[in-house]
């Protein structure tokens, strides 16, 4: 028994308008719509929801303005759920209504369980070829012009108390610690076999409590600078990426949100087991990322921000004086 990841999120946001269409560029799947709500799916049919302030029964969320206000983790079973349900029932504002236990963590976050409704995909994604693995043969490896986000991958919150957190996660729904900053952030997967986090929890010396970021799964780093570069194009700004964690391995690419806070497209991921032993790390210049790009690549020249647009020549060829 285990949670399996994310199956739904909840933004609270006034800009609909603006979020329909980031969302849209991003890649998602636009379901539904109404003056309160929109309501988008990946391709694994993780939901992402964006609803208006106004919009009744909305949880509170742990910040002002646009941000992400409610996690919704799936499960495999309904005795699952049961299970849980029993582990979260004198947490606040417990209830299980609709197939969905709902409670509030230690940081306010509101948070629910289900029994998962997403959709198992099968998909080609970029083999690649190392000199002790030659798994590409005769075939190119993939271009993206825009990303298809497969799932809502992690989450990162700002927590007032960290260890409080932690132990909640790893006491009501079984998650996992796999590295930490010591005494600054844990990232938790949600069992012991599975990607490197689920979640990542932050805490600023301020006690600040809010959203950081949510991230989008998409299938390997081509599509992380295709999508990347997709979004410039449409004009929406670079906060950092595209990059490598080395914490995760993982290629990122982040994003500001309408919504709220950043999105990230990410692939390659570390994949854990039980086996694996937490590390940890101190905060450094080379710790979050490897390398990253600052300003992110201009989507129509393919270079760095500010650099020359390639001109329609080889590079090698020079005017003459």
């Amino acid at each position: 028994m285990a949670v399996l990841g994310i199956d739904e999120v909840t933004y609270r946001a006034e800009d609909l308008p603006a979020c329909k269409k980031f969302f849209l560029d991003w890649g998602l799947k636009l379901v539904s719509e109404s003056a309160q709500q929109l309501v988008f799916h990946t391709l694994n049919e993780c939901v992402v929801r964006v609803a208006h302030p106004s919009t009744p029964g909305l949880p509170a969320g742990l910040e002002e303005g646009p941000t992400m206000v409610e996690v919704v983790w799936g499960v495999e079973s309904e005795s699952d759920l049961q299970t849980y349900a029993a582990n979260l029932k004198d947490n606040p504002a417990f209830s299980l209504t609709d197939g969905r236990v709902r409670a509030i963590d230690p940081n306010g976050v509101t948070i629910g369980v289900q029994v998962s409704r997403k959709k198992p995909v099968t998909l080609e994604c970029g083999e690649f070829n190392t000199w002790s693995h030659r798994r590409r043969v005769n075939k190119p490896a993939p271009f993206y012009e825009r990303a298809t986000p497969i799932e809502v991958g992690h989450v990162v919150f700002y927590v007032a108390n960290r260890v409080e957190a932690v132990k909640f996660y790893e006491d009501k729904l079984g998650f996992v610690v796999s590295d930490q900053y010591p005494n600054r952030g844990s990232f938790m997967r949600c069992a012991p076999k599975g990607g490197h986090h689920d979640m990542f929890l932050l805490q600023l010396p301020s006690g600040k409590k809010g959203l950081n970021h949510v991230a989008f799964t998409v299938r390997d780093i081509h599509e992380v600078v295709g999508g990347g570069m997709a979004m410039d194009r449409h004009g929406w700004k670079t906060e950092l990426g595209p990059g490598r964690h080395p914490v995760s391995s993982a290629y990122f690419w982040y994003f500001e949100n309408p919504a709220g806070a950043l999105c990230e497209y990410y692939a390659d991921e570390d994949e854990l087991t039980g086996e694996w032993q937490s590390r940890d790390f101190e905060p450094g210049p080379t710790v979050f990322a490897e390398w990253a790009i600052s300003g992110g690549l201009d989507g129509n020249t393919r270079r760095p921000k500010g650099a020359a647009a390639p001109a329609n020549k080889f590079m090698t060829d020079k005017t003459a004086a």
